[in-house]
């Protein structure tokens, strides 16, 4: 959607008749700042929908005009971006979109597994039934999926990951993951994923899901660690291999 003063309009602080009227230098701010964030939201969509591939170049003029701002708005979004590690601004050269190595994607696995651990466990001591019946018509779904239909289970994958992450109500928690989970989309690409795959990993996350309802803390977290280095494990060993066919990126469960 384009980025039109009515839009804009939509985004100013709605205020109490008993506050005091924001200056106009504050709410200006207060406007240009929700601008910024519209704008970074909508280019880091691009980003991990894969539309800007790793590596590609951002095109200021182009964004400018497909979101219908100026190239301030677009580049303190840029700034933002940065901040996130999703994009490379290089002097002189412009902003690109990250690219994810091999050997940090595997340290970003690494941090990953430990995450899902302390969810794993904090969830299994505080989960309730209508979350037991979400996470489970998660793994239903999965179990569901066409064994070619990789599109698909990639995407209840990353539902079922981070349903699990918020469940917890550690917002700090939360925010360190998705980070971390927008950092390893750049990396991976899911055309590589073996049809074999689908049913294993529906199975490892409907394990997960029974321990979880077992309340059993100790396994789910020892569960979902094993689950985050077996996916380290598996690109490692694929990463290998297309590095020796000359290939980029491979997919990945967990």
């Amino acid at each position: 959607m384009p980025y039109t003063a009515a839009t804009a309009n939509k985004e100013k602080p709605m205020q109490s008749a008993l506050s005091p009227p924001l200056s106009g230098s504050v709410l200006s701010l207060v406007q240009s700042t929700s601008l910024t964030r519209l704008v970074a939201d909508s280019v880091e969509e691009l980003i991990l929908s894969g539309e800007l591939a790793a590596g590609a170049k951002l095109n200021e003029v182009a964004l400018a005009e497909r979101f219908g701002v100026s190239r301030g708005p677009l580049r303190e979004a840029f700034r933002l971006l940065e901040e996130a590690g999703l994009i490379d601004q290089k002097k002189n050269r412009g902003a690109f979109v990250r690219v994810i190595e091999l050997r940090e994607a595997a340290e970003l696995y690494e941090v990953r597994a430990g995450l899902d651990a302390t969810a794993g466990r904090l969830l299994a001591e505080r989960i309730d039934d209508t979350q037991l019946r979400t996470l489970r018509q998660l793994t239903d779904q999965m179990t569901s999926v066409d064994d070619n239909d990789v599109e698909q289970f990639h995407s209840l994958n990353l539902a079922f990951h981070d349903q699990i992450i918020a469940m917890t109500g550690n917002r700090t928690l939360t925010d360190a993951y998705r980070k971390l989970a927008k950092l390893l989309v750049l990396f991976r690409k899911r055309n590589l994923l073996t049809p074999m795959a689908i049913p294993y990993f529906a199975q490892e996350h409907s394990a997960i899901v029974d321990m979880l309802e077992q309340r059993d803390a100790r396994g789910c977290a020892e569960a979902l660690y094993a689950h985050a280095q077996g996916g380290r494990q598996r690109m490692l060993r694929d990463g290998e291999l297309a590095g020796a066919a000359g290939v980029e990126g491979m997919a990945h469960g967990g």
